[in-house]
């Protein structure tokens, strides 16, 4: 029961989508210890522009809600403490690890603020070891997102995430089922597995077992699931169980998002990555064998340091060879720290031409998927009356009310503005 006037805190959140499943856990956590009033801002690291934004975020929401104390955490806050702290706005400044932490909402009812000195509670994330199990019962009214990796063990020369999330430390597959279980009672259709680095789930658990055990377990144990769907994962990791999974499991949703980053050999050997341009050609053609539904999203970094237009070329030319379909195009950004701001610098101008070239592509490649669908059938969940997504995680718009919350099955009669068309 809600106390008469109490304000409850007012969330922000910036980032991945697991940035916004520990903000619906931080919810609860503070709502559990009785934190009022207060301002939280959960901050995104990956690039320097969203550093900036979550800069401009904080003052926005320092504005609307003046007196209120403003709490700022997330990968930013982790990385760069003290540049947080030194914001006028800024109250107190909590790590990834922290804010996960009962404790640490427990100590942050509005007496904890007055008179504060220590305005950073920032610890060593690389000391970090047990698992990010906190559970939520899922957000969103549909689908539910479920942490069970957190961390990442490799040292990519441009990402200063690691920095943010610490080592890869993963969820045990039992918690895992047992929350998805308790999602799927609570009336989730969908339930997507989300990550810093989800195929290294499993490497610091009894046994080594890989991610496509993980899948397997789930969708084996939880058999009222009626859709389970991968977020992110790095394609070179991919282990047999997973390939085995996408050919026979019809319950895992026909739809990876891939980090590939660049479509050139040098540019991947100098971002220290770990597959070559064929390996990602190859898994997406056996992906698709196995799968001939498949369809792949891929992050692609434009004018990362030495990229020649050649090399640039490579990265155009993985769209087609791949056969992607949903691009998240980033142009480089130097984050201190990294190896790769050590590295000689493409100008600023051929960064944003080359991103514009490669949004360019991928709205061609999603406008040849939507047309490829016209007159298809397709099972559809609905996130709101007018709005749902497809197996392949396209969206679809509704010329008429659709329950909520149901899996339709509709024929596809058009396009427009980059979602298909039913009605």
């Amino acid at each position: 029961m809600s106390l008469p006037n109490f304000r409850p805190p007012v969330f922000s959140t910036l980032g991945c989508r697991l940035n916004a499943y520990e903000t619906e856990a931080m919810k609860e956590l503070a709502e559990a210890a009785g934190v009022e009033g207060a301002v939280v801002v959960n901050t995104c690291a990956v690039t320097a522009e969203a550093v900036r934004k979550a800069k401009q975020e904080i003052r926005r929401l320092a504005r609307e809600n003046p007196g209120s104390p403003v709490i700022v955490t997330g990968c930013a806050a982790q990385t760069e403490p003290e540049t947080f702290a030194a914001m006028p706005e800024v109250t107190r400044v909590i790590g990834n690890h922290e804010k996960m932490q009962a404790e640490t909402w427990a100590n942050l009812r509005p007496a904890d603020f007055i008179g504060a000195t220590e305005k950073i509670q920032v610890n060593d994330i690389m000391a970090v070891r047990e698992t990010a199990g906190h559970l939520i019962d899922g957000f969103g009214r549909h689908r539910a997102y479920v942490q069970v990796q957190n961390g990442c063990d490799h040292r990519c020369t441009f990402c200063i995430i690691p920095f943010g999330r610490g080592n890869s430390r993963s969820v045990p597959a039992g918690v895992v089922v047992e929350q998805i279980r308790r999602l799927v009672d609570n009336g989730f259709l969908e339930v997507v597995l989300t990550g810093v680095d989800l195929t290294s789930w499993g490497a610091d658990l009894p046994g080594g077992p890989r991610l496509g055990d993980l899948v397997m377990r789930i969708l084996k144990l939880v058999p009222d699931l009626v859709r389970l769907r991968i977020s992110s994962i790095d394609s070179i990791e991919a282990d047999e169980n997973l390939m085995q999974a996408i050919a026979t499991e019809p319950r895992l949703m026909p739809h990876l998002h891939l980090s590939l980053q660049a479509g050139d050999d040098m540019i991947l050997k100098r971002m220290k990555r770990r597959h070559l341009r064929d390996d990602a050609i190859r898994f997406c053609e056996e992906a698709r064998r196995l799968r001939p539904d498949m369809i792949f999203g891929a992050d692609i970094i434009a004018g990362f340091p030495t990229e020649t237009e050649d090399m640039f070329e490579n990265s155009m030319k993985l769209v087609a060879d791949c056969d992607l379909t949903f691009l998240h195009v980033f142009p480089f950004s130097a984050r201190k720290g990294t190896p790769a701001a050590r590295m000689p610098r493409v100008p600023g101008d051929q960064i944003k031409f080359r991103a514009a070239r490669l949004r360019t592509a991928g709205e061609a490649a999603l406008a040849r998927h939507l047309a490829a669908q016209q007159g298809s059938m397709h099972r559809i969940l609905t996130e709101s009356p007018r709005l749902g997504r497809t197996e392949q995680f396209t969206e679809v718009t509704f010329a008429s009310d659709q329950p909520e919350g149901a899996i339709v099955t509709a024929g596809i009669t058009g396009q427009s503005q980059g979602r298909l068309l039913v009605g």
